[in-house]
């Protein structure tokens, strides 16, 4: 992938990058893996706004991802590489030769027509799926299971992986693209390589209308409102916060205050935190 730059025409192209789309293959979806997405605005069930910052975007129709890569032992092959509305990583139509056809996340340098297969006696190959005991030490991974069977539910975003630094009896010890170091059953699955589309993090959104087309409406810094809107506001000219902590609009502790429940199950698991 690569970023397309623009001269300053105008102010909304001054700091515009888009990408430039060299690896789509297809410009329209598989109409047996779509279905209709109706977005939440952000509005409860009386109107009112629960949720905020949400609304509008361009409609989109969602594609059905197979996180779960459970057609073990069957060979498939990629047909195309496709856009995504929902996600800022590629996706890829596979065909099964038993004439099934699945999307998957687009892993990096994967090409048109390349095979691919999951289970346990598959190759480790960029696009092959695999239970993490199976994995060789130093492999980078992406897709990853937290619970056998349920599907692909972490390291799935543009340009991320993670790394298998150790293996267990039980247990395989993930690092994890946060730095957070954590254990996950050795019987979960993953799909080899890293996730394509790596530049997606250096897009610069150039101007205010582009997030509305994602469907992101503006937000309001709590300093600049009124004190009967946000505990932050009022004052005279440019004041400061006030309190001692920052606080949502509603007197949380916010800005760097940890939300994790200490108690949580999973914090075993955990062998270093994220910084």
């Amino acid at each position: 992938m690569a970023i397309r730059l623009y001269k300053a025409y105008t102010p909304g192209t001054r700091n515009r990058t888009v990408s430039t789309f060299t690896e789509i293959t297809k410009n329209y979806p598989e109409k047996s893996l779509i279905q209709k997405h109706h977005y939440k605005k952000g509005h409860n069930n009386a109107g009112k706004i629960t949720l905020r910052h949400r609304g509008g975007g361009h409609k989109k129709l969602y594609r059905l991802i197979d996180f779960k890569r459970n057609k073990k032992g069957i060979k498939a092959y990629v047909a195309a590489i496709e856009y995504d509305p929902n996600r800022n990583a590629r996706i890829a139509l596979i065909n099964y030769v038993d004439g099934d056809k699945r999307y998957i996340l687009h892993p990096r340098s994967l090409q048109v027509g390349a095979s691919i297969i999951s289970g346990p006696e598959a190759p480790i190959e960029v696009g092959n799926a695999l239970p993490l005991y199976a994995i060789p030490l130093g492999t980078a991974v992406h897709n990853i299971e937290l619970i056998p069977n349920k599907g692909g539910q972490i390291v799935r975003a543009a340009g991320t992986y993670a790394q298998i630094v150790a293996k267990d009896d039980k247990y395989v010890t993930i690092k994890l693209p946060s730095s957070e170091v954590r254990l996950i059953s050795n019987r979960c699955y993953a799909s080899i390589g890293q996730v394509g589309n790596i530049d997606a993090s250096n897009i610069k959104i150039g101007k205010a209308g582009r997030n509305r087309w994602l469907g992101k409406k503006p937000k309001v810094r709590g300093v600049v409102m009124n004190p009967v809107d946000h505990p932050h506001g009022g004052g005279e000219g440019r004041a400061p916060i006030g309190k001692k902590h920052p606080v949502t609009p509603w007197g949380k502790p916010a800005l760097g205050i940890k939300t994790r429940n200490p108690k949580k199950h999973s914090n075993n698991y955990i062998l270093r935190t994220r910084k």
